[in-house]
């Protein structure tokens, strides 16, 4: 072979890498959602990707963490999108410039669970009364203890009882830092009451002998928002990609899907973006 040839060989081999490169960047339609282990583990994700990606041709892979979590992740630019359900904390994520805007998307409620016996005599519909009695009481509770927006609703309701856990935790609280899965297990191999979202509760099938037994209460009203990590922070981000999944899942279409979504003919999560 002539050096003239050799040359030219390598040439095309650069060529030819260059263009395959090119070719991966155009057809690399995917994105990372930081998202709250309650909208994997209530199944909707797995209901509500597969249409998205049918509509726009976009891959989505989610990292299902706590809240707090899902929202460092977008803070450290490993995501694209963050989807979380804890508002004071996303405005906090916004007014810090990792995000442009924070939009609803969906609600559900919280709901307490525990034995059906209800040793603690907590059921009714007001959650601050419940823990208080529970507070009192010497049963057992799981928190989530994860720094996830059940977490942080759950120290809400503590502090509205009048009971500060940094100082006098009820005899039976134990923190498992896990998911809201893994929490409603514990609480199901125990006996214990729990806070849980209601869409992972309904899509939750180990109950034993777990029962909801206060719900309706105004503020366990639990509200989804969704943010696109803001580029001008992480310049990686891909910021197309990722406002098509935003505008996707407030849109119409997005929001229909989200509440076709049911588990044993109930619905789980209840659309309300304004687009």
């Amino acid at each position: 072979m002539t050096f003239s040839s050799l040359r030219r060989g390598i040439c095309i081999a650069l060529a030819s890498l260059a263009l395959a490169g090119s070719a991966y960047a155009q057809g690399d339609k995917s994105i990372v959602v930081a998202s709250t282990t309650s909208t994997e583990q209530s199944g909707l994700f797995g209901y509500l990707l597969p249409a998205f990606k049918k509509d726009s041709g976009i891959e989505v892979r989610v990292v299902a963490v706590g809240t707090g979590q899902a929202l460092d992740i977008g803070r450290r630019g490993d995501a694209d999108v963050v989807f979380v359900h804890d508002q004071a904390a996303e405005e906090k994520f916004v007014a810090e410039g990792f995000a442009v805007k924070r939009l609803p998307v969906m609600y559900n409620d919280f709901v307490l669970i525990g034995p059906k016996a209800d040793p603690a005599g907590l059921s009714g519909n007001d959650i601050k009364l419940a823990l208080a009695k529970l507070g009192a009481s010497q049963q057992a509770f799981i928190s989530r203890g994860d720094n996830s927006g059940t977490h942080a609703a759950e120290l809400r309701y503590w502090k509205a009882a009048n009971i500060d856990l940094a100082t006098a935790r009820p005899a039976g609280y134990k923190a498992c830092g896990c998911g809201m899965g893994p929490a409603l297990n514990l609480a199901a191999q125990s006996n214990a009451y729990v806070l849980a979202d209601r869409g992972t509760w309904i899509a939750f099938k180990n109950r034993a002998d777990l029962a909801i037994l206060v719900q309706g209460d105004q503020r366990l009203f639990n509200q989804y928002g969704v943010m696109v990590v803001n580029p001008e922070k992480h310049a990686h981000v891909k910021k197309e990609l990722a406002q098509a999944f935003v505008d996707w899942v407030i849109s119409p279409r997005g929001q229909q899907t989200i509440a076709a979504y049911q588990v044993d003919g109930e619905q789980l999560f209840f659309p309300n973006a304004k687009p």
